[in-house]
């Protein structure tokens, strides 16, 4: 999101000049960038909460057992990163499901694939965060609390983006739903109108707090669950210094409700 950054110490800079707390970054770190991280995030006094392993994610539901294990060491290393970072979850983007790769196996290798995460996640402390992304899977919110139930583990649990079900349902009752289950939350806007008029990806292009999502419920909802997550991240697109500072405003702004 950070765009007009040229090095990790300056991204740090931009966004405490902008309001924010953390940084989230892409997991597994590239070589020689963990120090990096470490020492901007000492500087700056902003933390790195946790990272995002998305694509390691999406490999674990494709058919090539080769393919799925490089997924499952990819976010293995992830974690341990997290770990090193003194973050406390790994974002999870759970496979995909198409014309190609069929829901039913593509759920039966993601529990598989996670079932051999957690020994990782219990050594590291870090938690396996699953994201309801447009994946075509996991549609419901009772099948993503299911989901996570059937690991029988404190160590995994949602990644709520509260933007991505307002296509087909209502954040605050994924919300009531999930529960307990939501470790953090990410902060998105998305408009039915803008949808319905100018298409569905158009939906996502609306103004955090001028869309759909009636943020005053979703708040309820937080408070209702009592959210111990600690987070919300901005997951909308970024942009330079004046940008990241709206975007923060607009948080703060929806957040309050």
């Amino acid at each position: 999101m950070i765009k007009t950054a040229t090095s990790i110490a300056e991204k740090f800079t931009l966004a405490k000049k902008a309001g924010f707390d953390g940084i989230e970054f892409d997991g597994p770190i590239p070589e020689g960038d963990l120090s990096q991280i470490k020492e901007a995030s000492a500087a700056s006094g902003l933390v790195v909460p946790g990272l995002v392993a998305g694509a390691a994610g999406r490999m674990m539901g494709l058919d090539k057992e080769s393919e799925r294990k490089e997924g499952i060491d990819r976010f293995s290393q992830a974690l341990r990163d997290a770990k090193e970072l003194g973050g406390n979850t790994v974002l999870l983007y759970p496979g995909i499901v198409n014309e190609q790769y069929q829901y039913d196996l593509v759920y039966d290798r993601l529990q598989k694939s996670v079932a051999e995460l957690i020994p990782v996640s219990e050594e590291t402390g870090v938690k396996i965060a699953f994201e309801n992304v447009w994946n075509n899977i996991f549609l419901s919110p009772m099948e993503a609390r299911d989901f996570v139930d059937s690991f029988n583990s404190p160590q995994v649990g949602w990644y709520f983006d509260v933007g991505n079900v307002v296509r087909f349902g209502w954040p605050e009752h994924w919300i009531r739903i999930l529960g307990k289950r939501i470790l953090k939350l990410d902060i998105k806007e998305y408009s039915r109108d803008l949808q319905n008029n100018e298409g569905l990806w158009k939906g996502f292009s609306a103004k955090l707090g001028e869309g759909s999502v009636d943020w005053a419920e979703v708040m309820k909802a937080l408070k209702e669950i009592d959210y111990q997550g600690e987070w919300g991240s901005a997951e909308v697109a970024g942009g330079d210094l004046e940008r990241l500072k709206d975007i923060s405003q607009r948080m703060d702004r929806v957040l309050a409700n």
